[in-house]
């Protein structure tokens, strides 16, 4: 991703030049040079025939069970999965969590910027190129590890995380989730030519046509469909964050829960969380939108049992976006309740809602010694009675709660049913408008023939009636991009 500029005549093209196929793709040679193993991770070559030349390299904790869940993570542009393994944090819940992680890499000889080729029908689609090389590397992991064929799942930054979203499209009967992070819908592109389109413009479809698009994959599929996260930056100038919003309509009609909002929370790094749930209450698909955040891999290093990664190129110090998707996806379940031997508590109830709390109460449990509150999966909270009141919570936002109980020892039994706290309170007002109206609405100003947001002071773009942002007011006259995010 080197080239991945934003602006100039050689930025608007860099990521469709840098998926122009090298000449002769038809006659591949092996991939010269791998990358380095590093920290545990391992390379494989005899996982298959490996028609889309790709490497396999892998990392497992020494002491994982069987049928443990396994994730493939796909890299970006220039990288490789030695790069990828070392910044994205995904070892730290690999270890914690008891998974192994499958990193697929590309080189020079595929693609002149070791790209995946998410645009080529011949590379992406089912039983193809790339796209089944990563399927033969899922085969080969899981027959080796024993893993859960239920819980197989697939991440990828930009290029990777266009593939994602194909292999999402074309092997639903494989992924059970995904996460694409600062990528683009399955199948918005078939040529090169097309891939320039879909990085920096609104492709302008329904949600049923960017459905028809997964739908067409895998014809004839009637399974369950892959639960998916998305990751973009609201100041991505490579991957435009209209993507974020049409990765959205695409998924949630795939589901057919259409695009209403069923939950939004606040993360830390500017994040807000916009959830979509199927007809069982549980979020199907889950949108993250960084606000200020360009384009990248979304990371936060430090020790914090959120936190993971290092920053570095197209690495970003903004929120632990692994830490998040392998909630979202559910890796963490296994770890928090195996082995527990206090049951859940009942009567899980919320009692009262503030602006900025919320107030639980519970059945006490037989043995239990104190009790841990988790908000959103997240541990907030360790009182000793059976009430707790969570605070520093934003205005008119839902949370999501649930409890376990603590033996003398530390043992941490199993959690109760969630339960689901609103706070009261306006929630942040969004207005979208092209950029000419928002600066005549006192939203934004303009200056050397761009627009500024006010307040964030964040470029908008050219100050014209073509461009079209979303801004979210935060605080009274502080507005922020948040395009997808509303």
């Amino acid at each position: 991703m080197r080239s991945l500029t934003p602006r100039g005549a050689l930025g608007r093209c860099a990521l469709a030049a840098a998926f122009t196929l090298a000449a002769g793709l038809a006659t591949l040679s092996p991939l010269a040079g791998p990358a380095a193993a590093a920290d545990g991770l391992q390379q494989v070559t005899d996982f298959g025939s490996n028609p889309g030349n790709l490497a396999m390299y892998e990392y497992a904790p020494a002491d994982l069970p069987d049928d443990a869940p396994l994730v493939v993570a796909m890299h970006g542009c220039t990288q490789s999965a030695g790069d990828y393994h070392a910044h994205s944090g995904w070892q730290k819940f690999a270890d914690a969590w008891g998974f192994a992680v499958v990193y697929p890499q590309t080189g020079a000889a595929n693609n002149s910027l070791s790209c995946f080729n998410w645009f080529d029908p011949a590379e992406d689609t089912r039983g193809r190129g790339e796209a089944a090389s990563v399927v033969q590397m899922v085969e080969h992991a899981a027959a080796r590890y024993g893993t859960d064929r239920d819980r197989v799942f697939v991440t990828g930054l930009s290029a990777g995380g266009g593939m994602t979203s194909n292999l999402l499209a074309a092997y639903p009967d494989v992924f059970a989730g995904g996460a694409v992070n600062s990528g683009l819908p399955a199948q918005c592109a078939t040529s090169v030519s097309a891939a320039s389109s879909c990085q920096y413009s609104d492709q302008r479809l329904t949600p049923a046509q960017w459905g028809d698009k997964v739908r067409g994959a895998y014809p004839g599929y009637t399974g369950p469909w892959p639960r998916v996260a998305i990751w973009q930056g609201t100041a991505d100038g490579t991957v435009a964050p209209v993507n974020g919003t049409e990765l959205r309509d695409q998924w949630t009609d795939v589901w057919g829960i259409g695009q209403s909002a069923s939950g939004t929370r606040t993360l830390p790094g500017g994040t807000t969380e916009t959830t979509y749930d199927d007809s069982t209450g549980r979020p199907a698909v889950a949108l993250f939108s960084v606000s200020g955040m360009a384009h990248g891999l979304a990371v936060d290093p430090g020790s914090g049992a959120d936190q993971c990664g290092s920053t570095g190129t197209y690495y970003l110090d903004a929120i632990c976006s692994s830490y998040h998707t392998g909630k979202f996806w559910g890796l963490d379940d296994a770890p928090d309740d195996g082995g527990a031997t206090l049951p859940a508590p009942a009567g899980l109830e919320v009692t009262g809602t503030t602006d900025t709390g919320a107030s639980l109460s519970w059945s006490a449990v037989n043995g239990a010694a104190s009790y841990a509150v988790y908000r959103d999966g997240t541990k907030v909270g360790s009182p000793t009675g059976t009430s707790f009141t969570d605070t520093g919570l934003s205005a008119g936002t839902a949370y999501r709660y649930t409890v376990a109980a603590v033996d003398a020892s530390g043992a941490v039994g199993a959690r109760s049913a969630e339960v689901t706290a609103t706070t009261t309170g306006a929630a942040p007002q969004c207005y979208t408008a092209t950029n000419y109206h928002q600066v005549v609405a006192g939203r934004a100003h303009h200056s050397g023939g761009y627009t500024y947001a006010n307040g964030s002071n964040q470029n908008m773009g050219l100050y014209n009636v073509f461009v079209t942002h979303t801004l979210k007011e935060t605080s009274p006259g502080y507005f922020v991009i948040a395009d997808g995010d509303c």
